[in-house]
């Protein structure tokens, strides 16, 4: 029941890395320091506000969810520009705040979509332009550049210079490697474009994401025979490769060290996942097939070792069970 009123909140049980989260809240002061120091090298209207406000929200998207649609370079500096247009126009033309701070954004909504660079904090910036009053009125179209403008550009160049050491994280989106699959892939490209479009509203996930998110959902579903009694190691944990309540990660705890590898009998204990805080006794042979790759604890999530490893697997991924 208290999992359905979460849901029911929108809280996301998706949980990543500490390293994750840190990165993202380093790439947003940067970001904004970026901002700000553009402002003091004095590269602003004089007079006019130094820092768009909005730009606080820009750098939760482009630090916190870099690979999302909307914190795309043209979503930034089309969104922001674009309604800072809106903004003035509307502030210009409509003299009373009650009409022109809800018409601004109504519009900018409208032109975003259109233009297809839905930004969330230009809704903020088109407002802002209108809230600012008197300031706006004496700078008129010129804000649209200075300070809305730089301010974009400042801090999309700041995701791209500050994402890209991270090998997990690329900023455009466009510059991470394509995964690249052995054989046709599980779903034809127009099909997978086709069942979007039947939604008929904006996904906050690009189709490279989802696609990724696909494959890796599907892998265990066609994998091939479990591992080797050879491929064992003794204190490693291993998944079965299960999907949802069947999932399971089992840990190595003794074995026979005097006879063969294919001979033995193990000893094991199950970490996380169906039968957890258990233990058996089974053969290597028969654990071997049940297991389908060595898996590692990396803070709450447990990830796959070795070639192919790295992604998040299991409900412990989304709920950090384990030992």
């Amino acid at each position: 029941m208290a999992w359905r009123w979460l849901e029911v909140l929108g809280v996301e049980r998706q949980r990543v890395s500490h390293t994750e989260r840190w990165v993202s809240g380093g790439g947003a002061f940067v970001g904004i320091l970026t901002v700000f120091a553009l402002a003091w090298a004095g590269a602003m209207a004089p007079g006019g506000p130094l820092v768009v406000a909005s730009m606080g929200a820009s750098a939760v998207l482009l630090f916190a969810v870099p690979h999302s649609p909307l914190a795309q370079p043209w979503p930034v500096l089309g969104g922001h520009l674009l309604s800072a247009v809106v903004g003035v126009a509307v502030a210009l033309a409509v003299p009373q705040p009650l009409v022109a701070g809800p018409l601004a954004v109504a519009l900018a909504v409208l032109v975003m979509h259109y233009a297809r660079c839905i930004h969330p904090p230009g809704g903020a910036t088109a407002l802002s332009a209108v809230l600012l009053g008197a300031a706006v009125h004496d700078v008129g179209f010129g804000y649209v550049l200075r300070p809305v403008g730089l301010d974009a550009l400042a801090i999309v160049l700041a995701a791209v210079a500050w994402n890209l050491p991270f090998r997990w994280r690329r900023y455009p989106l466009a510059l991470a490697p394509r995964a690249r699959r052995e054989g046709p892939p599980a779903i034809p490209h127009e099909r997978f474009v086709y069942a979007l479009s039947q939604l008929d509203t904006f996904m906050d996930v690009s189709e490279a994401d989802l696609l990724r998110i696909y494959e890796l959902a599907t892998r265990g579903a066609g994998a091939g025979p479990g591992l080797r009694p050879e491929d064992l190691r003794l204190g490693a944990c291993y998944s079965n490769g299960a999907f949802g309540e069947a999932w399971s990660v089992r840990q190595i705890v003794d074995w026979d060290e005097s006879r063969p590898p294919a001979e033995r009998q193990i000893v094991y204990k199950v970490v996380a996942g169906a039968g957890r805080r258990t233990s058996g006794v089974t053969d290597a042979r028969s654990f071997a097939r049940w297991a389908r790759h060595e898996v590692y604890r990396d803070d709450e999530n447990w990830r796959r070792a070795g070639p192919g490893g790295g992604a998040p697997e299991g409900p412990a991924a989304r709920r950090g069970g384990g030992p």
